[in-house]
């Protein structure tokens, strides 16, 4: 096939946050894809512009002039920025390319998709080279976003943005990308591991049904949680360990990232009942192979299978197993493998988190129905209730009885359990039993102080939000991220301490971090404009909610965000609209009332509207309510209102409604 060189405008898009808006709603990811395609195809035969390649939600295209590429992407743009939106990222460039009809390759190639990995939904980035092409064509306007040093690129590039009027218009010096990552402080260590240490990786999934992964996946992690009980043994956490390619393991890089000296790869094979499990225990500084094994077996072997590998595995790191050690070793605790196999499907979707979280209460409840003793079942069931009332899923009325009921069943069932104090801990904080909260987050910390889940509720939940410790629960939060050092979840959370405590700038760090371990993590994103907002850089921080409203199908935490930053830039003719927009939502969907509240109190001139919305919340039990009394979220008018001190002295002497009692 003959090639072609030539000079060439390329450019670059795809759907910023397309894998986690298809974890949420399929339909809603395929009917973005499908625009995406509709409006680049129209356009690009009107700018006289070729479609090279598709590639998942992106695609990669060419034109023979800068300025048809430039007035292409800023048509494509404002089509996208048209309901229904799609959050599309674009980057140009002009530079030699070798074309054969097929494929686009070289440089001028590579260089774009690093400008376009920089990209913000709503904007067009350009080069400096395309820059230089348009700059005397007056209907085409830029400004500077800075310059950037890519990855594997010799000179550092200026980055232009399109200047036009209904495009999202990115702060400079602002964006991240495919850049040179800058040295700087980190909470991870990179210290020689400890020799009784360990990583469990996911184990490949062998079967030839892609759906059984939840099985391949949930081995894994009843090991990790099998092996963490023992104080003896460092064991990674399940989501900083998950990070890893299954397929493709570095074992050096796997221990200086997690601070282990051995791991635990396999894989899973099920068919029917039947299954085969291989497993082999590998010193990461040789590769030298400790120990392999193979099991067959069917479902009702299972259990019995997991205790031996966990046992085996202690035998061969030189664990110490005598006497109570060997109780540690946490068995599960049920011999109904329809039973298990419904549970693993149940953490399996809580761990997708988002809108998944309700299918994995599903699951559960069917778990629970076929072996009303299976105590992990109850405690995980519990969990994903108080997640479901907190990120505002359902009404958090008709979950949080669910939540305790089944953590006290759990509880009966088997006392050991550090999950099910952890939930009680924070089922405890939201209904406002401060002694009881403590004393439950305390055991579950006893129980296993390598429970990352436990630090991270806690610090927030109970040190941060109601008792105004920042530095006990900074510390707990940094405990932590050693654990999972991998976890956008955990930098998420310990942004929510940091912004509590004032450390807007460092909240902000801990959010870029998380982001480079997991571009769409919610918490991240979203706590990285509450930073921006608090910083008073409130052009970044709305830039950050609108390219979240839209990644999150206006997740009502988001609305609320983005009303309180268009009042604290003084636009409040919008800023009543979208409070309006709210409470109009509330009237079809759920909404927390907390989340109305608050934004009325920054908008409004009278406050009988927000204690209204934190009064509904006071009777529905929200969890978000226990945020009141520390979060700079809370406007200042709020505060000086007597009714304020009245609600939080309402909350420090519960007494639980009806609807909570026993």
């Amino acid at each position: 096939m003959s090639q072609k060189r030539q000079l060439a405008a390329i450019m670059f898009t795809d759907i910023e946050g397309y894998t986690a808006i298809m974890q949420q709603n399929e339909q809603q990811a395929l009917a973005l894809k499908n625009r995406h395609r509709e409006v680049l195809q129209r356009c690009h035969q009107q700018y006289n512009g070729r479609i090279v390649q598709y590639y998942g939600d992106g695609a990669l295209s060419m034109f023979q002039s800068a300025v048809n590429a430039v007035e292409c992407a800023l048509a494509m743009q404002l089509a996208y920025r048209q309901a229904p939106q799609v959050p599309v990222r674009m980057g140009l460039h002009m530079g030699d390319v070798v074309f054969d009809e097929e494929q686009l390759f070289g440089d001028g190639v590579n260089l774009a998709s690093r400008v376009e990995s920089l990209g913000v939904a709503g904007s067009v980035l350009i080069s400096d080279k395309i820059r230089d092409e348009v700059l005397n064509h007056p209907n085409i306007k830029t400004y500077s976003v800075g310059a950037y040093q890519f990855k594997n690129v010799e000179r550092k590039v200026e980055v232009f943005a399109l200047d036009h009027e209904g495009l999202v218009r990115p702060a400079p010096d602002s964006l991240n990308g495919k850049t040179e990552i800058k040295k700087k402080a980190s909470l991870r260590t990179s210290k020689r591991p400890p020799p009784k240490s360990i990583a469990v990786l996911p184990l490949v999934n062998m079967s030839n049904d892609p759906e059984q992964q939840y099985f391949s996946d949930g081995i894994a992690e009843e090991i990790i949680n099998s092996l963490s009980n023992l104080k003896d043994l460092k064991v990674a956490g399940r989501t900083s360990s998950f990070r890893f390619d299954r397929n493709n393991v570095d074992l050096r890089e796997v221990g200086e990232k997690l601070g282990v000296s051995t791991v635990l790869e396999g894989s899973v094979r099920k068919q029917g009942e039947r299954f085969r499990i291989t497993v082999q225990l590998t010193k990461v500084e040789d590769g030298f192979h400790i120990w392999s094994e193979r099991y067959d077996g069917d479902m009702h072997d299972i259990f019995a299978v997991q205790d031996q590998i966990a046992t085996e595995i202690t035998e061969k790191m030189k664990v110490t197993l005598l006497g109570k050690g060997k109780s540690k070793l946490r068995k599960t605790s049920t011999h109904n493998s329809e039973a298990y196999e419904l549970y693993l499907k149940g953490r399996f979707y809580l761990n997708r988190r988002g809108t998944y979280i309700l299918t994995g209460i599903s699951y559960l409840q069917q778990a629970i129905k076929l072996d009303p003793d299976f105590a992990l079942a109850h405690a995980e069931y519990a969990d994903a209730n108080l997640m479901a009332g907190l990120y505002g899923l359902v009404p958090p009325n008709k979950v949080m009885l669910k939540a305790r009921r089944s953590a006290e069943t759990a509880l009966k069932l088997n006392p050991l359990l550090c999950e099910t104090y952890c939930a009680l801990g924070s089922y405890y904080c939201y209904v406002w039993d401060l002694p009881e909260a403590e004393r439950h987050f305390l055991k579950s910390l006893e129980l296993n102080p390598s429970y990352a889940p436990a630090h991270v509720r806690y610090g927030l939940n109970y040190l941060a939000w109601i008792k105004g410790d920042f530095a006990k629960a900074e510390e707990h939060g940094r405990k932590a991220i050693k654990l999972e050092p991998l976890s956008a979840i955990c930098f998420g959370i310990y942004a929510q301490i940091l912004h509590t405590a004032g450390k807007f700038e460092e909240a902000l760090e801990a959010c870029k971090t998380g982001l480079e371990l997991d571009g769409n993590s919610f918490l991240c994103l979203l706590y990285e404009g509450y930073s921006y907002l608090f910083m008073k850089q409130y052009e970044k921080a709305l830039a950050c909610f609108e390219r979240l409203m839209v990644l999150s199908d206006r997740h009502n935490f988001v609305h609320g965000a983005l009303v309180m930053t268009l009042s604290k830039m003084g636009d409040l003719e919008r800023a009543r609209l979208e409070l309006s927009n709210l409470k109009d939502r509330a009237e079809k969907e759920y909404i927390v009332c907390t989340v109305i509240g608050i934004a009325a109190g920054w908008v409004n001139d009278s406050l009988d509207e927000a204690f209204h919305y934190f009064e509904r919340g006071y009777r529905e039990h929200d969890p978000l309510l226990v945020s009141l009394r520390h979060e700079h979220w809370v406007s200042d008018a709020v505060r000086a209102d007597p009714r304020y001190q009245r609600l939080l002295d309402k909350m420090n002497s519960p007494n639980l409604p009806r609807s909570q009692r026993r």
